[in-house]
């Protein structure tokens, strides 16, 4: 009977820390971009509070596709500008979002929703940070984007 409850409380235990070990969300946010089309002039911009801990974070980007999206991939550009260093650092992401048979490998019905890792940034106690996202596609509207996003998860 003893073993049966210290091996409950084991388990129990156990799922609470691994449950905990997620990683800590301090930013999550989406822009839409307009119905006629993401033009690629056209710069998102996020703006992250003052960090009350410092560490190690991960950016997100984050991406809602229609099926009037007429590529199977996409390059996106995002910039960090880390207040009060003002260091900035310019990522390019080309990423997929179809399979080579085309078909989109996200769920979802209607929009497909992606996750790519922008990266993973030392950043201190006070940072904020200043995002910029854009497409470098060679056309100039992109249809079918429906909505961007960038989350900050603490390490």
């Amino acid at each position: 009977m003893r073993r049966r409850v210290f091996a409950a409380v084991v388990v129990i235990a156990t799922a609470a820390i691994v449950c905990s070990c997620g990683g800590r969300k301090v930013y999550h946010h989406y822009e839409n971009v307009p119905l006629e089309g993401w033009e690629r002039g056209d710069t998102l911009s996020f703006d992250v509070s003052p960090l009350k801990a410092g560490g190690t974070y991960r950016a997100d980007l984050g991406l809602r596709v229609s099926e009037q999206y007429p590529y199977s991939a996409m390059t996106i550009i995002v910039e960090r500008k880390v207040v009060p260093a003002m260091t900035v650092t310019t990522d390019t992401l080309n990423v997929e979002l179809t399979d080579h048979h085309g078909n989109y490998d996200a769920g979802g019905v209607g929009l497909y929703k992606y996750s790519f890792t922008v990266a993973e940034q030392q950043l201190r106690r006070g940072d904020s940070l200043h995002i910029e996202v854009r497409h470098d596609m060679k056309q100039e509207i992109l249809p079918g984007i429906s909505d961007v996003g960038i989350s900050l998860v603490g390490l």
